[in-house]
């Protein structure tokens, strides 16, 4: 496939805008014909030809950057001091979204995209869904996670995502890259900050599924309430074809609603857990239930329920290569949009034996310590899960905690990591975890205070490094130790800067190797 080169002209910059209600005023019209060949909102991808955006905390510095560097024109909501010619737009994140998707010539219509929301889960039920595709798109499957993009099949075509969601020009930009690698699938999270921050704006989905919601991301930085919560990751379902719902979650009646809205009942299904109590008795199309669950055996049974589930042809048994009752909804939720995508259950079978997620239940064991876990919980509903989980298999043993919190944002996790390190755990090492321009000890003691049980013993350790490695030390046999919050991260965000660290994933690795 020959790459084509991204450009858009004048005309067409204007005419979107005018489409959605965004223009303000501009001065190029008297030039429909000028092209531009990049587009970008960081001065410092500034080429010439380049349509530069002034968005978020923006300063005037960066737009002179930019003019200096090449910069034809400049897209914002307000007029600057100079003499780069100006559009002036109602809302510059709905502008860069519609105006990246047409430059790039719309890569999402190239794309089959399933699209994964919920407070939690989102990472393991991609990952799932993306080994599954390969078994039948080997080699033709891009993923956008929270923790890697995948664009294609060279080295640097995988790298280190920056946010769940990016920022539009950036998706956008990562799409067509897939497209031009000659990818047919793409598998991708959804944030609910992607929604309040318009950056998949007039996004449209083939397969939209919603996980579950409970408090989460509410802060000064975030969302402001829990309704607004709500609503954002609501809207990933009124922009899919065919939406999935774990009828399980918390605000079914809404979430059902907010689907219906735009999908038909045939292009809806929800699923639960057998025997689960559903909110005003709606009926589910999917049900699914543990065989066996133990730290190394893991299989669920899935059976259709209506007439609609029963014509995907996935009843059956399967194996999933991840332990824990909480990965069965996620797993279930690969099968139904894989089946969905006319994927075969030798397909869906391989694929969930064979997946990966990097950070997510990577298990190391000692020979004279316990049992240690890295993964990325982070926050009530995914700490709460995991603890509870490993709990329930360690009867005879301790289960020792590492971790710490996020600083200027979330400040609601800090009150549920404690609350759920006092439900299921028997010590906790509270360290570093990301603390911004917050003291890491002051989120560490609001954790602690929130540790409602006395039983529990809890100290702060301040190096994040030593802590680890002091949990694994006063492990015994018997013990589970959970390394929670960072899994494969290679840094720490220190007052704005990205502070260089080894991540959890090499310093157990690195520690049990030694001992």
């Amino acid at each position: 496939m020959v790459d084509r080169m991204p450009q858009i002209n004048v005309g067409k910059i204007l005419t979107l805008l005018k489409e959605h209600n965004l223009l303000v005023t501009s001065d190029l019209s008297a030039n429909l014909g000028a092209d531009f060949t990049q587009v970008t909102y960081d001065s410092r991808q500034v080429t010439e030809q380049t349509l530069f955006f002034c968005k978020g905390n923006f300063k005037v510095e960066f737009l002179e950057s930019a003019q200096a560097k090449g910069a034809q024109a400049y897209v914002s909501e307000q007029r600057y001091e100079t003499n780069l010619p100006a559009i002036i737009v109602t809302n510059i994140q709905q502008a860069m979204a519609v105006l990246g998707a047409a430059f790039y010539d719309f890569p999402q219509n190239k794309l089959n995209i399933i699209a994964y929301t919920g407070t939690k889960g989102k990472t393991t039920a991609a990952y799932f869904t993306n080994s599954i595709m390969q078994q039948r798109f080997t080699g033709q499957t891009a993923l956008f996670s929270t923790i890697n993009t995948v664009v294609g099949n060279k080295m640097d075509d995988t790298f280190k995502s920056s946010l769940t969601t990016p920022e539009s020009l950036d998706l956008f930009k990562n799409m067509d890259r897939a497209v031009n690698n000659e990818m047919q699938q793409l598998v991708m999270e959804v944030s609910s900050q992607a929604y309040k921050k318009d950056r998949v704006y007039n996004l449209k989905y083939d397969i939209g599924v919603f996980l579950n919601i409970s408090p989460d991301h509410l802060g000064k930085n975030e969302h402001p309430t829990f309704a607004d919560y709500l609503h954002c990751k609501e809207q990933l379902l009124v922009n899919s074809k065919v939406c999935v719902i774990n009828a399980e979650t918390q605000h079914l009646r809404d979430i059902y609603g907010a689907a219906k809205a735009t999908s038909q009942p045939e292009d809806i299904y929800l699923f639960a857990r057998k025997g689960a109590e559903i909110t005003d008795n709606i009926p589910v199309d999917v049900e699914f239930e543990a065989i066996s669950d133990t730290l190394t055996d893991n299989v669920i049974s899935v059976s259709a329920v209506s007439e609609k589930a029963k014509q995907l042809n996935l009843t059956g048994q399967y194996e999933l290569s991840l332990p824990g009752d909480f990965n069965e909804v996620d797993a279930t939720a690969a099968i139904i949009t894989s089946a969905l995508s006319g994927l075969s259950q030798d397909d869906i079978r391989m694929g969930l034996q064979s997946t990966v997620v990097p950070g997510r239940m990577e298990t190391y064991e000692t020979n004279n310590h316990g049992t240690v876990y890295v993964d990325y919980a982070h926050n009530y509903a995914s700490f709460h899960s995991l603890l509870g989980y490993l709990k329930s298999q360690a009867p005879n043993g301790r289960i020792i905690v590492v971790t710490g919190s996020t600083g200027d944002k979330g400040e609601d996790r800090r009150y549920g990591i404690g609350k759920a390190i006092g439900e299921s755990a028997d010590v906790a090492l509270l360290t570093v975890d990301d603390p911004g321009t917050e003291d890491p000890a002051e989120i560490a003691r609001t954790i602690a205070d929130n540790i409602q049980n006395t039983a529990v013993k809890h100290e702060y350790v301040a190096d994040r490094k030593t802590a680890v490695e002091q949990a694994i030390k006063m492990s015994t046999p018997d013990d589970l130790v959970v390394i929670a919050g960072k899994g494969h991260d290679p840094y720490q965000k220190i007052n704005n800067q990205d502070v260089p660290y080894e991540s959890d994933s090499v310093i157990v690795k690195q520690f049990v190797k030694g001992m």
